[in-house]
């Protein structure tokens, strides 16, 4: 499994920051916003980037450990939500069409059977994962071929046209999995990664905690395991076929807006596979699971928005876009002082 990702050159940063320092504005007065000018025009490798056919892809699949109690949800609930959102009723529809995205469903491995449907994709892998409290989640195999299939997906994206993409997720019991990734691949406390999911009690809570802390007394991974082998132990078949969408998407020069928990679990296995794709990331938003902050702080990540969300499905980088939209919008359509024949400060 070979990624070819480079880091964007620093060829254009000098023009880039002479025609974001020259806008009619103070020196930095856009503050966040002229970052992302910046990072946009360095992943585009252009003074003048555009977004061209955003795209937002859902990944869904369900965890055989979800059947065990981790979720205040049954496990039906992942496939009903899919047809929730074929039939555009999610919360991620709503802000899609806002925004214009156009929304591609990925079945990665969901327990049911959709059959040919507009707008989905049966990539399936398995009818779900194994449940990682009795065994791997996934074959090494399996693990390679859905991290391969979310680059499929993604680079076909690309030759249509894609430049920017969110990536989102459907799947009961994904938060478990992704704090288990979050313990194993930041070295930070497992009590730290837990968060309530959609929305334990206390006592699902406790539970939660002693189920996720038997799941790593009983892999007993070593501290130089590799992201492959991780992702096979914890993860779902959505996760890893996100870490191949963010991977192929970077290959592929386009602008990733990172969403919250879940996403960036995929983002840490990513990083770890091919390190550059961090520079092609926008972290648009702090989610209220509190293992989301060990990932943005591995990784490196400033996020746009802090809001107090944790639905998943992309839904905080969908909101998030917007902004991000700004940066380039003043980049582009902003007079510069001499255009507009205003006196700069060391005039």
């Amino acid at each position: 499994m070979k990624f070819s990702i480079s880091p964007p050159g620093p060829a254009l940063d000098a023009a880039l920051q002479h025609k974001i320092d020259n806008k009619t504005k103070p020196l930095g007065s856009l503050g966040v916003l002229e970052k992302i000018a910046l990072r946009v025009g360095r992943i585009q490798r252009s003074l003048s980037p555009r977004f061209t056919h955003p795209n937002l892809v859902v990944f869904a699949a369900d965890h055989g450990a979800a059947r065990a109690g981790l979720s205040a949800y049954p496990q039906e609930v992942t496939w009903q939500m899919v047809e929730n959102c074929l039939a555009g009723g999610a919360g991620i529809n709503a802000f899609a069409r806002q925004h214009g995205f156009a929304v591609t469903v990925v079945d990665a491995g969901v327990a049911h059977e959709f059959g040919p449907r507009e707008g989905l994709i049966d990539a399936k892998i398995a009818a779900g994962t194994r449940s990682y409290l009795d065994e791997p989640a996934m074959t090494h195999a399996q693990c390679l071929a859905a991290i391969e299939r979310g680059a499929q997906v993604v680079r076909a994206l690309a030759d249509d046209g894609c430049n920017v993409l969110v990536v989102g997720e459907m799947g009961i019991g994904n938060t478990a999995s992704a704090a288990l990734l979050t313990h194993v691949f930041t070295r930070t406390p497992l009590l730290d990664c837990i968060g309530r999911g959609t929305g334990l009690d206390d006592a699902g809570l406790a539970r939660k905690r002693e189920l996720l802390g038997h799941a790593i007394t009983r892999a007993s991974l070593p501290l130089d395991a590799d992201a492959v082998t991780v992702l096979a132990e914890f993860g779902g078949f959505e996760i890893a076929m996100m870490a191949g969408a963010f991977l192929g998407g970077a290959e592929r020069g386009m602008t990733l807006l990172i969403d919250g928990f879940i996403a960036t679990s995929a983002l840490l296995a990513a990083a770890r596979i091919a390190p550059a794709v961090r520079d092609y990331c926008i972290f648009c938003h702090r989610s209220a699971e509190p293992g989301h902050l060990a990932q943005i702080r591995d990784l490196g990540g400033e996020p746009l928005l802090d809001l107090g969300l944790r639905l998943g499905e992309g839904t905080g980088a969908a909101i998030a876009y917007p902004l991000v939209c700004s940066g380039l919008a003043f980049l582009n359509e902003m007079a510069s002082f001499e255009s507009a024949g205003v006196s700069n400060r060391d005039n």
